[in-house]
This record gives C-alpha cells, sequence and structure tokens, in this order.
C-alpha cells in the first residue's frame, strides 16, 4: 500500500472514532434530522407536559363553564335620514342566560328601545332566535329579555355584588368587535363610580375595572374567582379606534349585579318592572348665607318647592312653596319643607335625593328630616311605582 493511500485510511478511522466514542461527539446527533419526523428544532421542555397554574386553570374552567351561557346580541332600530328615508340601524351587544327557559339579562342601551331583536347562541352551531322584551329598567341601564328555543338551555349563576373588595379579580365575557366567545381579565378597581350613559341618563354605584371592555362586551357578564356573576358590563372610558367606536385603555364599568337580582325580583312577584316615584316634582339645593337669610340652618338642604298632588310625597304630609321672594339674584319659592337629611344621611348636593331613590324599589320607604318653619321633624315616605314604558 502507498504511503499516500494509508494516511488517508488512518485519517479515516480515526475521524470515524472519535465521532462515535469520544464526548459529545455523537453520530446521532448527526443522522437524528435526517432519521426522525421531519421537524429540525426541538420543542421548549415545558411545553411537553407541563400543567397550568392555579390561576390559569381557574380563567380556563371559568370560561368552558359560563362561555356557552354567554350570547350575542342584535337589535334593528328602524331610523329616518335627512331625505325622510327610512333605514334600518343595527346595534351589537351581548348578555346571558339566567336560566334554562331562556330568560336574558343585558344592558337597555343593547336593545336600543327595538321590538327586533335576535340572539345567537354560543353552541357549535350558532343557533339564532327571535326574543322577546319583558322589562326594562333604566335607572340601572338593565334589560330582561328571553327567547324560546325549545330546549333546556346552559344558564349562569348570579353572585353577591354588596360584598366586593377593590383588588379581587374578575373575568368578563362578551363579544367585543364582532369577536365572540372573548374572555378578559382584570381586578375590581374601585367601587361607587358614577357616570352618564350615552342618553344622558346618571348611572351610579358602578363596578370598575381593568379587564378590557370594548364596544360589543355591553351587556356581558363579569364573574368572580368562583364563577359567579357579580357585574354587568355597561361602559368604558377610551380612545377612539379606525371605525370611530371606543376602544380600551383599561378603565371599564360594570353595573352590580345585585341591581339585576332587585329587577327580576320585582318581575317575579308583579309581572312588570317599574320604577319608584316619590312625587317632589322640584327642589333647590341651599346653605351658607342664602340659607340664613331665609332664616333656615346655614348647613342647608334641599328646600322643597312643589308637590304632584296625590303623590307619596303629598300622601305623606310634605309641603311645597306658599309665598315667592327675592334673595340676592335669586327668585325663590319658599315656605316648603327643607331636607336635611335622607334616610339618616345629610344632604350635600342638588341630587341627594336622586342618588337616594336610585338604590331603592317601588313600595320601599325612605326617612326624611327636615326643617319645617323652626322646628325638626322626620317623615316616612313610601316610594310609589311608575311603570317603565317600553
Amino acid at each position: 500500500m502507498k504511503p499516500r493511500t494509508l494516511l488517508f485510511t488512518l485519517i479515516l478511522v480515526a475521524s470515524f472514532w472519535m465521532l462515535t466514542s469520544r464526548g459529545q461527539w455523537k453520530l446521532a446527533q448527526f443522522v437524528r434530522p435526517l432519521t426522525g419526523d421531519g421537524h429540525l428544532w426541538s420543542d421548549p421542555v415545558t411545553a411537553h407536559g407541563a400543567g397550568f397554574e392555579t390561576d390559569e386553570q381557574n380563567n380556563i374552567d371559568i370560561y368552558k363553564t359560563n362561555r356557552v351561557a354567554t350570547v350575542n346580541i342584535t337589535s334593528t332600530v328602524y331610523s329616518r335620514d335627512f331625505f325622510f328615508q327610512v333605514y334600518p340601524r343595527k346595534g351589537t351587544g351581548s348578555g346571558f342566560l339566567i336560566n334554562d327557559e331562556g330568560e336574558i339579562i343585558t344592558n337597555n342601551h343593547v336593545i336600543n328601545g327595538s321590538q327586533n331583536i335576535t340572539v345567537t347562541l354560543s353552541d357549535k352551531d350558532k343557533k339564532q332566535y327571535k326574543a322577546q322584551v319583558l322589562g326594562i329598567d333604566r335607572r340601572n341601564d338593565l334589560a330582561l329579555i328571553k327567547i324560546n328555543a325549545g330546549h333546556k338551555l346552559p344558564f349562569v349563576r348570579l353572585g353577591d355584588s354588596d360584598s366586593l373588595q377593590v383588588g379581587q379579580k374578575v373575568l368578563a365575557i362578551g363579544n367585543p368587535f364582532g369577536l365572540d366567545g372573548t374572555l378578559t381579565t382584570g381586578i375590581v378597581s374601585s367601587l361607587g363610580r358614577s357616570l352618564q350613559n350615552e342618553d344622558g341618563t346618571p348611572l351610579e354605584g358602578l363596578i370598575q375595572t381593568d379587564a378590557a371592555i370594548n364596544p360589543g362586551n355591553s351587556g356581558g357578564p363579569m364573574f368572580d374567582s368562583r364563577g359567579n356573576v357579580i357585574g354587568i358590563n355597561t361602559a368604558i372610558f377610551g380612545s377612539q379606534t379606525a371605525s370611530g367606536e371606543a376602544g380600551s385603555i383599561g378603565i371599564g364599568f360594570a353595573m352590580p349585579v345585585n341591581r339585576a337580582k332587585a329587577m327580576l325580583e320585582e318581575y317575579r312577584t308583579t309581572g312588570k318592572i317599574s320604577h319608584p316615584v316619590h312625587g317632589i316634582s322640584q327642589v333647590i339645593f341651599i346653605q351658607g348665607d342664602i340659607a340664613e337669610a331665609l332664616n333656615l340652618p346655614a348647613a342647608g338642604g334641599l328646600l322643597i318647592e312643589t308637590i304632584e298632588a296625590g303623590s307619596p310625597a303629598d300622601e305623606a304630609g310634605l309641603k311645597g312653596y306658599d309665598r315667592v321672594v327675592i334673595v340676592g339674584m335669586y327668585r325663590l319659592g319658599v315656605g316648603g319643607d327643607l331636607i336635611t337629611a335622607i334616610d339618616g344621611i345629610p344632604v350635600d348636593g342638588q341630587d341627594a335625593l336622586r342618588r337616594a331613590v336610585n338604590h331603592k324599589r317601588a313600595g320601599d320607604k325612605i326617612e326624611l328630616s327636615i326643617v319645617r318653619g323652626k322646628r325638626n321633624q322626620k317623615v316616612t315616605l313610601t316610594l310609589g311605582a311608575a311603570a317603565e314604558a317600553l
């Protein structure tokens, strides 16, 4: 054998020995890509059998259990344009089934006064049904509607919103921007928030959350970590999207579920949904120099101007003004009762009576502390009922 051939042979043998026998130089590392399943990369080790964290599993369980009870709602309202042509205007939102018979809670602004409402279920067939409006509660932007599916339906559990704490986890399910079955999570950021609805109606006692709420989420359920509904997603503060709608910036609001439970209790008891009325048709908030000029306490209160005849206020014996005077730059009707406290809470502004009544239902009582002449008195008023017009 020639020396050159012998040298080449020795080099080949030594190379083969090193590749198959020494340290990390293993032939299998080079031939595996050619004999494996076609993957030329390896997946992260944690993806091959790691379980979910406790909080992740909680999110998954709540979503799987309640997504099927969350529905998409489309309402159609017919309007006239500048040329008096009639055209349909559609709105979309969410809602949730509260029993197996097809009753659904949503926001009043989602149905938007329409009697042409379509509900799409979250089942695999996306079945659609026409809905009937059973009642609305404008004060709390709530509506109760019903579908007849002809079979039992999945539904959510209603929780208790009175025991909520800032910092606890919440989960929202809905159909933002038409993307059905979306889950977002966050915490209760604050409680007792107030804002005005789209039509100017004041909404009070709202839950603030950083869980993303977007157009289409309205009317959907907000859950606690036990899977109970504790709020109805209602409104957002947001930036404008390309379509001109507001997008989430982490400040959303939900109506406490106990408001919906009170609405349901009234509907079950009376077959209708009403709002409470007191019959005090006009009040003026006075304090300081103006109150003292009228020989009333400087702390002031709500000076009753007029009372509706035959109303609960009239039946309770409350008095309106009996004469008109000029005080500074103001023309006031005086001689009526001055409301200084409502249910023991001092009056602190023009809307104090409205805020107090917003937490009541028809038939509830409120205690008014009043000043009549020079005397302090307490008057108990039983709120009447006015049916909500559909």
